[in-house]
């Protein structure tokens, strides 16, 4: 795919995320909006994954350490054609495979139940490990919130993961600057970002998480590194693509009334 091709695939995951939540009557947009590019990017370039083979010994790995942001990656899965689009509209619908947070038993391409803050990051550092001494090609990829970083969970799994030196794994942070409580800054500043990370003996990279160019890249320059794992800190907008929720922490969980809805698909160059 190209630059264009991403930017509109990335456009129909923000779509089908809208139609998900407004369909379940609950969920959490902002922070699945604002990190739509980091998981297209992953999914229709970086990984090798194949739906026809979610199984396949020398894949690469996908944890959604924020895993409220789970109608993301069932977006982003249905799209890639994990399981059809349609199911969608049954997110979080009680006996429903698609349940709130990612569920690794119910879903095809979902490689770990997440939804514990900092956990899913813990295990991504487990499978990189495993990976290496099972001489496995594949590498592990890591979705961070960036109010998640506030769980020191966090920083003992980066400790490890840069002791072992797992240079197969990569961490990205959405780094939208809210959470559910408010701005990072009031409730527990995560920042320096960049700074921590390279002070716990991994690989920074600092990028606008919106621009293509700019996440394939890090990617790129991920897997040249060598002896550490590496950390793409993503500046990003909270509800990217949606006028009334962007930069809102209001957004962070709860569902748009149709009307919204409505609104934010038009918005985001889809049909109702």
């Amino acid at each position: 795919m190209d630059y264009k091709e991403l930017e509109q695939t990335a456009r129909n995951i923000r779509i089908s995320i809208i139609k998900a939540i407004n369909a379940a009557g609950s969920g959490h947009p902002g922070g699945s909006l604002s990190a739509a590019d980091i998981v297209t990017a992953l999914y229709f370039k970086e990984m090798n994954i194949d739906a026809g083979n979610p199984k396949a010994e020398d894949r690469d790995k996908f944890i959604l350490s924020k895993g409220h942001a789970g109608p993301l990656q069932y977006a982003a899965l249905a799209e890639k054609g994990f399981f059809p689009k349609e199911d969608l509209v049954g997110l979080r619908k009680l006996g429903n495979k698609l349940q709130g947070h990612p569920d690794m038993k119910k879903v095809a391409g979902v490689e770990m139940s997440t939804g514990s803050l900092g956990q899913g990051f813990s295990i991504s550092g487990g499978m990189a490990l495993a990976n290496k001494l099972d001489q496995k090609e594949g590498r592990i990829y890591v979705l961070l919130g960036d109010g998640e970083l506030q769980e020191g969970i966090v920083w003992e799994a980066a400790m490890s993961a840069a002791h072992y030196k797992l240079n197969n794994l990569v961490a990205v942070i959405d780094w939208n600057g809210l959470q559910i409580d408010g701005k990072n800054d009031d409730v527990m500043t995560v920042k320096p970002i960049d700074e921590k990370f390279r002070a716990f003996g991994w690989n920074a990279i600092s990028i606008d998480g919106h621009d293509f160019e700019q996440i394939l890249d890090a990617f790129k320059e991920a897997r040249a590194c060598k002896g550490k794992p590496t950390a793409i800190v993503a500046q990003t907008v909270k509800g990217k693509g949606v006028s009334f929720m962007e930069n809102n922490a209001g957004w962070h969980g709860k569902a748009p009334s149709e009307e919204e809805a409505k609104q934010a698909v038009s918005e985001l160059g889809g049909e109702w």
